[in-house]
């Protein structure tokens, strides 16, 4: 495994579409991996695929130790109630800001080893999954921030 580097606001990868991953291949597997260690060398709670260069539709979301999700070709499909909640990321440090989320979304995606599966999350996961699916298709969550804070009144560990 590898770790890889986090391209960071002003890169175009982040503003472009993300391509379906067709087939699950090493170099996926590879992918994968590498990301799972940048995502925790970084303490991140999410990582998508374009934050470290790669236009796939691939992202991890890890909100709790040890629940590690890898979604390939993601999508959302279901979403209920609402939650505004502060959202950094990790392309964007030192940026903070309130975003309008759902408070419990359903996801579909494939992992790792093809097979399709669904998950709920609520609150900080929902927030996670809804971030980084955001990220395949270009999506900053500054783009739908109702405020944009300034990180000297933030207490964030």
């Amino acid at each position: 495994m590898a770790k890889l580097n986090i391209v960071k606001e002003g890169d175009p990868v982040l503003r472009g579409k993300c391509r379906p991953v067709l087939e699950i291949t090493p170099r996926i597997i590879t992918l994968l991996d590498d990301m799972i260690e940048t995502l925790h060398d970084a303490n991140g709670a999410g990582l998508a695929a374009p934050q470290v260069g790669v236009r796939r539709r691939i992202a991890l979301v890890e909100v709790e130790d040890g629940q590690l999700y890898e979604l390939i070709n993601p999508e959302i499909i279901d979403r209920k109630g609402n939650q505004q909640e502060i959202e950094g990321c990790l392309s964007l440090p030192g940026k903070w800001g309130v975003t309008d989320r759902p408070m419990e979304v359903t996801v579909r995606a494939t992992n790792r080893h093809g097979e399709e599966y669904t998950v709920t999350g609520t609150g900080l996961a929902a927030r996670a999954f809804c971030h980084e699916i955001d990220h395949l298709d270009g999506i900053l969550y500054t783009d739908h921030a109702i405020e944009m804070l300034d990180p000297e009144d933030l207490e964030i560990e």
